[in-house]
Parts: C-alpha cells; structure tokens; sequence
C-alpha cells in the first residue's frame, strides 16, 4: 500500500507540475482555458502592475529556493529523497496556478500583427518553443526533472542514483534550451498586450538572474572543471557551435582527467 501510495504520490504531482505549464499556451493566447492573460474585469494599472510582479516574484522565490542545497537539507529532515523533486514539481505547478487565478489582466494593445502570413510565422515560432521545451527535457532525463524517476526507484525498491553530466543533442549547442524554448514561446506572438508584455519581460528577467547566480553554480559546484569547460564551449541561452568537435572532445577529456 506504502508503494501504491508513493506512486499516486509522484504522479499527482507530475500533473500539477506538467499541467501548470501546458496551462500557460492557452493562458498567454487567451485560449480554451476558463482564466487568461487578457479577459476578466480590471483595476487601476498601477494595483494591476503591483500585483503581476508581485506573482511572478512569488514564483521566483519558489522556483529558487526549494532547489538550493540548504533548503534541500532541511526538508530532508522530514521528507524522504525520492519524494523531494516531486515535491519541486507540484510546488512549482502550484505557483504557476496562483499567477493564473490572480493575475490582473492589462489588456492595452502593445502590438497587433494583422498579416495572416505574419500572424501564422509567430504562432509556429511560438509553437516551436514549446516543443522545444519539451523534447530538451527528455534529451536529458524528462521523468528524473519532474520526480517521477525518483518515485519509480522507491517503489521498486532500488536507490535513487544521482544523474551523471551529458550533453546529449541540442545540450551540445545551448547550455539551457528548456529556458531558451520558455523564452521564445513567451515573445513569439502576434497580440502583445501590455499585459503579456509585463509577463514576459519579468519571466524573462527572472530567468536570465536564476541561471547566472543559482543554476549555473550549482552545475559548476556538482560537476566542477567538467561543467566549467563546457560552459566555455556553449552559450548559455543563445546556441553558439563548438570551434570543432575535435577542440570540443578534447577539452571534455581534459576536465574528466583534471
């Protein structure tokens, strides 16, 4: 029962998690979903400002907290190992879902593309960075990064063995695609309302200050010279080709044998 129980567990806070982004398509375009970025009543443009930063701070904080090593070994104290990403993952969909049910909508017209050629190239683009968000998360591992990895070892009875450094795929072009497939989708549209553009930019801002001073940190304490020579080889958000794959594998056999 323990096993089944850890199982539901991990899958109910898979879906929170995948389900809070999959929200956001329809949230950013004003779509299918029963709360968006643009429709409902609004307030001054000041209380609404306030309180959409204020969201997106609180996401953030959540996003930048729970992952860091201090605050991973206080919640070991009461929580187990393999339920700990779970844990992130609801945690995170749940932060997504207050920004969608408090958000203020601040419907001025920022731009407006009316060519449907036009109006079609930014939905595919936008199109393109969600499934680029995606497919990155399974180049790595996609069920370690939402905890369902972790669950599945618990159930079965086995460790939770930590991941070992790689640059599958486009990991070799771009150090960050899942935020680079987040970013693209958030700009690429033909309706910018200032209301979108407000969540844009703060996520935008908020991404670039998480990877430079918390993620990227963490790699290079986790996997030290390693991490340290690819970052020298790769960008970090804007793809950027190794000089030569030669250059490129011997510096990797460098930082394994330093």
């Amino acid at each position: 029962m323990s096993r089944t129980i850890a199982l539901l567990y991990g899958l109910v806070c898979y879906a929170v998690g995948f389900g809070g982004i999959a929200y956001a398509i329809g949230f950013l375009n004003n779509v299918v979903v029963p709360k968006s970025l643009d429709v409902g009543a609004t307030t001054a443009l000041s209380t609404a400002l306030l309180v959409n930063v204020g969201l997106i701070l609180l996401f953030g904080l959540q996003h930048s907290i729970m992952p860091r090593r201090s605050f991973k070994r206080a919640l070991a104290r009461v929580l187990p190992v393999w339920a700990e990403r779970s844990l992130y993952v609801f945690a995170s969909g749940a932060a997504l879902a207050v920004i969608y049910a408090f958000w203020q909508p601040m419907p001025e017209v920022i731009w407006s593309v009316e060519a449907p050629t036009m109006r079609a190239a930014l939905y595919g683009i936008q199109a393109f960075g969600w499934m680029l968000l995606v497919a990155a998360t399974f180049m790595l591992d996609h069920f370690d990064l939402f905890g369902l990895r972790q669950v599945w070892a618990h159930v079965r009875g086995r460790p939770v063995e930590p991941l070992q450094f790689k640059t599958p795929a486009l990991y070799r072009f771009v150090r960050h695609p899942i935020q680079l497939g987040v970013l693209v989708s958030f700009w690429a549209t033909p309706e910018m309302t200032l209301g979108h553009l407000v969540f844009a930019s703060a996520m935008s801002v908020y991404i670039v200050i998480a990877l430079r001073f918390f993620e990227e940190r963490d790699l290079l304490r986790d996997f030290g010279a390693r991490y340290a020579s690819y970052k020298e080889e790769v960008g970090m958000l804007m793809p950027r080709f190794p000089r030569t794959a030669k250059a490129y594998a011997q510096a990797q056999a460098q930082a394994r044998a330093g």
